[in-house]
């Protein structure tokens, strides 16, 4: 799930939300917004719901691509994503436009 906030900033505050029934020790959020690393956004689980978040602060007015590398092995894509993009390894990208 995408949740966004528009800020006065010019920016958007994205929370990016991945269920906790997904079996998982590690969860990145990897995208064009951080050069697809791999370590820069882990996202943390809560004590309330278990679910695993992540807010950042975008540029508004964009289109960012992402995808969630989970156990540091398998991709995911977000099923509330805006839209969904090819990417150059055969599968899609999930894609937030802000």
């Amino acid at each position: 799930m995408l949740a966004k906030t528009p800020l006065d900033n010019g920016l958007v505050r994205v929370t990016f939300h991945v269920s906790e029934w997904i079996w998982a020790d590690h969860v990145a959020l990897v995208g064009d917004f951080n050069d697809w690393d791999t370590h820069r956004h882990v996202l943390q689980q809560t004590l309330g719901d278990l679910d695993w978040h992540i807010t950042l602060e975008l540029e508004a007015g964009q289109s960012y691509h992402f995808r969630y590398l989970v156990n540091e092995e398998e991709w995911l894509n977000d099923d509330h994503a805006d839209t969904y993009e090819p990417n150059p390894y055969g599968g899609f990208d999930s894609v937030v436009c802000t």
